[in-house]
């Protein structure tokens, strides 16, 4: 799948840059027919121009030189004038006199005033002239021109004045008055400030549908990807879990097993000590049984919300004590002790006097559990912010950073390997977790490995 999805990206990008190439082709053919025919307007304009002038300058000649002659010279100059416009009409004197044109076209010389092509065009004229071909070849983007003088090294004319390293460097170059081949030659260069931007605009929407595909490809592959292993994590964790509960309800199973099959023996019937003993062995492995079915159903409605809290008036210290008194047994067997610190002076809280006796005392049977030397338990309370702070400390195996984000995770266990010397369902600091989030409070954890942890809960004084 990523080979796949790393070509099909390849693939995309190399025909997006042949798309962005020939775009590029089409608007310098554009650029370069439209200049084409601006220079040869601006050629036109000038030789009209030309033109007008030696009429002008010709016509002055002409009057001071028949200032000079009398009536009859006058009128047979008049004539003579005359019979040349006539035979000019006639085809093959016309064609001669184009000829004529153009062989002076070429070999022409402009006046000494004009030679200059600054003094013979003006910024104005050639502005207005490209932007009509431009907007005739639909080129709608900013444009700067210049004019350089190659003979005297030197840009004469700017349309702004703001690039002209740009337009001797990336610019256009087409030649001005190019019928003019005896005259000095000029170039008219032409450059795009925003020509990459531009190209790109014109496939801008070849260029977003591939960007929405690839990222929906990306999306998709990653979803992918992401629940295949979240599922094989699941399926690890529920594999887990229900080795655990296997493990769990073997034990209370096992020895209700064998007291009934014991009660069957019309000696121990006889004997009522050992008949009660039995009788009260079953009781209390079913009462395990029921309370580890009740935890798994309790997780589970807190995570559905169908658990509705019957908040009371309540002294936490007082929920402290009897937690203590019921795991104080275990852990005075493996050496260990429980001590207290209790600071808060406003111990009275509002909250369901069940589920808070349980997170107690999840958290202290955890302490104990995880601790496979002398458990030393350590247990504050104070005040802060309009509510109560209490932490558990223990002197336990700890918990690595990694796996610190994952502890409050439903059916998540501490990784041990094959190894499964603490029994439980990994449902416990989930519960306390939900259980401290349904009363607005805020649960946090310290650990290092082989250091201890610590719980640290934060409860309002009142639930809002």
């Amino acid at each position: 799948m990523s080979v796949t999805l790393i070509t099909l990206m390849v693939i995309q990008v190399y025909w997006i840059k042949n798309a962005v190439m020939v775009k590029h082709a089409i608007f310098t053919r554009d650029v370069s027919d439209a200049v084409t025919k601006a220079v040869y307007n601006i050629e036109r304009i000038d030789r009209a121009n030309m033109i007008k002038i030696k009429k002008n300058s010709l016509r002055s000649s002409n009057i001071n030189f028949l200032s000079k002659r009398d009536s009859l010279n006058l009128y047979l100059l008049n004539n003579f004038s005359s019979f040349g416009q006539n035979a000019i009409k006639d085809p093959f004197l016309s064609v001669k006199v184009k000829n004529k044109h153009i062989v002076e076209r070429m070999f022409s010389v402009a006046p000494r005033d004009m030679q200059f092509v600054e003094n013979r065009l003006s910024r104005k004229l050639i502005d207005s002239l490209l932007k009509i071909e431009f907007q005739a070849a639909g080129l709608n983007t900013k444009y700067e021109f210049g004019v350089y003088s190659p003979t005297r090294n030197k840009m004469v004319l700017q349309k702004t004045g703001k690039y002209p390293k740009e337009l001797l460097e990336s610019g256009f170059r087409y030649l001005l008055f190019p019928g003019e081949i005896f005259s000095p030659q000029n170039l008219l260069m032409i450059y795009f400030p925003n020509e990459r931007q531009y190209v790109i605009t014109r496939i801008w929407f070849l260029l977003a549908s591939s960007v929405v595909l690839i990222l929906a490809i990306i999306f998709s592959f990653t979803y992918v990807v992401t629940t295949v292993f979240k599922q094989k994590k699941l399926s690890e964790i529920k594999n887990d879990f229900i080795n655990n509960m296997t493990h769990e309800f073997k034990t209370p199973i096992s020895t209700i097993s064998l007291a009934c099959q014991a009660l069957g023996d019309k000696d121990i019937a006889k004997n009522p000590a050992v008949y009660e003993s039995y009788v009260s062995i079953i009781d209390e492995e079913n009462n395990r049984l029921q309370g580890m079915a009740e935890r798994i159903l309790q997780s589970a409605r807190l995570q559905k919300g169908e658990v509705v809290l019957k908040l009371e008036p309540i002294n936490l210290h007082d929920v402290f004590r009897d937690a203590i008194q019921k795991v104080s047994m275990q852990i005075e067997k493996k050496g260990g002790k429980i001590t207290m610190d209790l600071k808060a002076e406003n111990s009275n809280i509002v909250a369901d006097r069940v589920h808070i006796t349980n997170i107690v005392f999840n958290i202290l049977d955890n302490a104990n559990k995880y601790t496979p030397w002398a458990p030393i338990i350590f247990i504050e309370t104070r005040n802060i912010n309009k509510g109560i702070l209490f932490s558990i400390k223990d002197n336990g195996i700890g918990i690595s950073s990694s796996n610190q984000k994952k502890v409050f995770d439903k059916l998540f266990r501490v990784p041990t390997g094959n190894v499964h010397d603490v029994k439980g369902f990994g449902l416990g600091l989930s519960y306390v977790k939900n259980v401290v989030e349904k009363h607005n409070g805020k649960i946090t954890l310290d650990s290092e490995l082989n250091k201890g942890s610590t719980f640290s809960v934060y409860l309002p004084l009142n639930v809002i």
